[in-house]
């Protein structure tokens, strides 16, 4: 069984375009196949940047919290 797929349409500039097949002609591969790549890597990228945010926020709002047992930490400094 394959992966099932559908059409989407969009602009790009021609430049772009030109780009775009003179890659795939260098690559012997079709003009679909470089951007579905280059989506899924970009996607995987705004994904990583998302979650490394997240985590970056949620630390830095645990770092100005106190709890009740931090009095029995010791202190470093």
């Amino acid at each position: 069984m394959g992966v099932k797929s559908t059409t989407s349409s969009f602009r790009i500039s021609e430049e772009l375009r030109v780009r775009l097949e003179r890659t795939a002609r260098h690559l012997k591969k079709s003009k679909n196949w470089i951007l579905n790549r280059a989506l899924e890597e970009y996607l995987a990228t705004e994904a990583s940047d998302t979650l490394a945010a997240e985590a970056r926020r949620q630390s830095l709002l645990a770092s100005a919290t106190t709890t009740e047992d931090e009095k029995y930490w010791p202190v470093r400094g």
